[in-house]
């Protein structure tokens, strides 16, 4: 996970998400636990990218 990526992920995100995964369950699950509270949608999003490499995730 770049350094980039990683502050992004700080600041917006479900945007962190978008840019890794795409539009998948896994932005909208973040993007729903970012509106109810900033906390878990960041927990969420920083085990998301940290446990799944980039390029990997869209293979079916």
């Amino acid at each position: 996970m770049n350094y980039i990526r990683l502050l992004l992920v700080f600041l917006l995100p479900p945007v962190a998400i978008y840019m890794q995964f795409g539009l998948g369950h896994h932005f909208w699950l973040s993007l729903v636990l970012t509106l109810l509270g900033f906390v878990p949608g960041l927990v969420y999003s920083l085990y998301i990218m940290a446990s799944r490499p980039p390029g990997l995730s869209r293979l079916p």
